[in-house]
């Protein structure tokens, strides 16, 4: 914790250099305004870290984590900023010094320094430009914040195959993601509301694709009405993602953990979900079916690999159309793809790292340069990834850019 708050107070030291530079010609009586009101966001948000860290009370898992998300995604809004404008600042005293060096190089003594007005004002401009492009990143921060982690956005995708049977043309699959249904609490209300808008899509089948919680069993509990709601003609299938087993958090002992794995897939039948372990199962539209697999976790180190494919596939092998569900997406880079006969593969967990630019065909994430498939629909060959972008939210509680999805894959020849 001293740690932390050390390199935090360089940051704001490192800045506030660069605020005095800026109101050096403004009224004492403003400065000191200034000043107060910098200082104090700092000791009231570091005040807010040592307090949440010296009481920290496990007690109610949800409302506790829900609470240190709120603080990170504070800091992260005034932290952030201030970096880019101590890199402004540390570019002026480059070239306030790279200008003092030149000027004591020159031979005439009336030129090493600059007319009054002109090379320091230049100079200026680069941290007021910082402060500027620091604004950005802050305001953004702050609507992705209030606004942007409950703007549910329905992606509607085609996807074709050629040996799609009959009877599954026109077949209405809603896939939703990365829940972490903790992020909801105290605003249960914009579940229902996503809940909603998937019941209005007339699903043929609804599947989720892992991170129904962030830790705790118990972030789910108060949700199994609402998402006992969900409604879809040949029902919902789920599998668990790296966050669901529990692995982030110090238990007590191996058996208190496992109960928490236990009790999170009690809640999710409850809810109305069939879990699909590392197991699969056929859905039936006249005479044709169509096989759905689902694996257990399976990511790149360090995330678990608990997922067995072969394990999955067998029951239904003969099936010639398959769905996978598998949480993570390097997984289908890793195993499935051109090697096994999946058709298509449904994945999350990246949540479009919660800030990127999506425009028309320019998509940008800085998640792509851990997964290269981070988002949207992915082909080679006659195989297809879904990569879904995540409902709900973990760490920072907001978004920029990347809006929470709900997917429609319409199925066709």
């Amino acid at each position: 914790m001293l740690v932390v708050i050390a390199i935090l107070l360089l940051i704001d030291l490192l800045a506030f250099k660069g605020l005095l530079r800026l109101i050096r010609k403004t009224k004492r009586s403003h400065r000191r305004l200034y000043v107060i009101a910098y200082w104090l966001i700092p000791i009231v948000l570091m005040g807010s870290m040592l307090l949440a860290w010296k009481v920290a009370d496990d007690s109610d898992h949800t409302r506790y984590q829900y609470r240190m998300f709120q603080l990170a995604s504070l800091f992260l809004l005034f932290y952030f900023p201030k970096l880019i404008f101590i890199g402004f600042n540390l570019l002026e005293d480059l070239v306030r010094a790279i200008s003092f060096i030149i000027g004591k190089l020159k031979i005439k003594p009336d030129q090493t320094r600059p007319a009054p007005g002109t090379a320091i004002s230049r100079m200026d401009f680069i941290t007021k430009s910082g402060l500027f492009l620091a604004s950005l990143p802050f305001f953004s921060i702050l609507y992705g914040t209030a606004s942007g982690r409950f703007d549910f956005t329905i992606r509607r995708v085609m996807a074709t195959f050629p040996n799609l049977p009959d009877a599954f043309k026109g077949f209405r699959l809603v896939q939703i993601s990365d829940l972490h249904i903790g992020s909801f609490y105290g605003h249960y209300d914009q579940l229902e509301r996503a809940v909603d808008m998937i019941n209005g899509l007339d699903a043929d089948l609804v599947v989720f694709t892992g991170d129904m919680v962030n830790d705790y069993s118990g972030e789910l509990q108060p949700c199994i009405p609402i998402l006992k709601r969900l409604r879809a003609r040949y029902g919902m299938y789920s599998i668990l993602g790296n966050h669901d087993y529990g692995d982030y958090h110090s238990w007590a002992s191996e058996q208190e953990k496992q109960e928490n794995l236990d009790a999170l897939k009690k809640y999710q039948e409850q809810s109305g979900f069939q879990l699909l372990l590392n197991d699969s199962a056929s859905i039936h539209v006249g005479g044709d079916r169509i096989a759905l697999v689902g694996v257990e976790n399976w990511g790149k180190p360090p995330f678990a690999q608990y997922g067995d494919l072969e394990k999955a596939i067998g029951p239904v092998r003969d099936i010639p159309f398959k769905i996978l569900l598998s949480h993570d997406p390097s997984h289908w880079d890793a195993e499935v793809l051109d090697r096994t006969d999946v058709a298509l593969t449904l994945s999350g967990h990246t949540h479009g790292f919660h800030f990127g630019i999506e425009k028309g065909n320019l998509q940008w994430s800085p998640v792509q340069y851990r997964y290269p498939r981070w988002a949207g629909l992915y082909r080679e060959g006659v195989q297809q990834l879904y990569v879904n972008r995540g409902l709900g939210c973990i760490g920072y509680m907001g978004r920029v850019g990347i809006h929470p999805e709900i997917t429609l894959l319409e199925l066709s020849t």
